[in-house]
């Protein structure tokens, strides 16, 4: 599972990958770019006016979420702490998940490094994942809904990361607190889908029926990990006019069942 990360800072790469013109106010996130559940970041998705023949509209926007999905009935952003990761063998049957994955609400959530416990000593150390090569982003398999904020009136979006089994993945199989009740083949280590390159824009167009086609394990030889104490927590990351794209407004949400 993965609820720390540090987004994407780097704009030329962004730009340059996504085709995606950043207004020059444009800033990452704050909070030293760490993010936590409940917090905003960056993420990558399809215009909504995409399909309208428009060619001056984006293949790509960059919109400000809520890491920690949030379905129509959640009360208020905490929901999110319960969220941020949505299991790739239960997504389509609960309801935090189920009408993003009907309605394939794919995203990309660009990412510098992930952060996961490494146990191998028997004690935990906080390890940063990359890619291996300096110029590349991990672009994680996200799944996104609006949700009206309650306390506010406005609508925000908000986002889940997909993850999948790793008990056999040469380096994530290694992080997290071991279960000394399981064999080690049935540990349900986790980790994210990290999407390959050259898959982006397939993600981002792949219909409910084909998400299943993507959510494979990132081969272990393209990432770079070490150890890396955790910076101190600062304040909570808020809501920031860093968003491209107007927050949607869409029809009534289904209910819980």
């Amino acid at each position: 599972m993965c609820s720390h990360y540090q987004a994407e800072k780097r704009r030329k790469l962004i730009e340059r990958r996504f085709g995606i013109q950043l207004p020059p106010s444009w800033e990452p996130p704050p909070g030293g770019l760490h993010i936590y559940p409940t917090e905003f970041a960056p993420i990558i998705r399809r215009p909504r006016e995409r399909d309208s023949g428009d060619e001056a509209v984006p293949d790509f926007e960059l919109v400000e979420a809520r890491f920690g999905l949030l379905p129509g009935f959640a009360k208020d952003a905490k929901y999110g702490v319960n969220t941020y990761n949505a299991r790739s063998e239960t997504v389509d049957q609960l309801a935090s998940f189920k009408d993003a994955w009907a309605k394939a609400r794919h995203c990309i959530v660009p990412c510098e490094a992930i952060y996961e416990p490494d146990w191998r000593t028997g004690t935990h150390v906080p390890t940063r994942f990359t890619a291996a090569a300096n110029d590349e982003t991990l672009g994680v398999a996200g799944l996104w809904a609006p949700w009206r904020n309650p306390a506010t009136g406005e609508w925000e979006q908000s986002f889940a990361m997909l993850t999948i089994n790793a008990d056999e993945h040469p380096l994530f199989k290694e992080m997290h607190r071991p279960d000394p009740k399981r064999p080690p083949h049935m540990q349900d280590k986790r980790m994210v889908v990290i999407l390959p390159d050259a898959r982006y824009e397939e993600w981002l167009d792949a219909p409910a029926e084909r998400s299943r086609d993507f959510l494979h394990r990132y081969p272990a030889e393209r990432l770079a990990m070490k150890p890396e104490p955790l910076p101190p927590r600062t304040s909570r990351a808020k809501a920031g006019k860093v968003s491209t794209a107007a927050a949607d407004e869409p029809p009534a949400q289904p209910s819980l069942f």
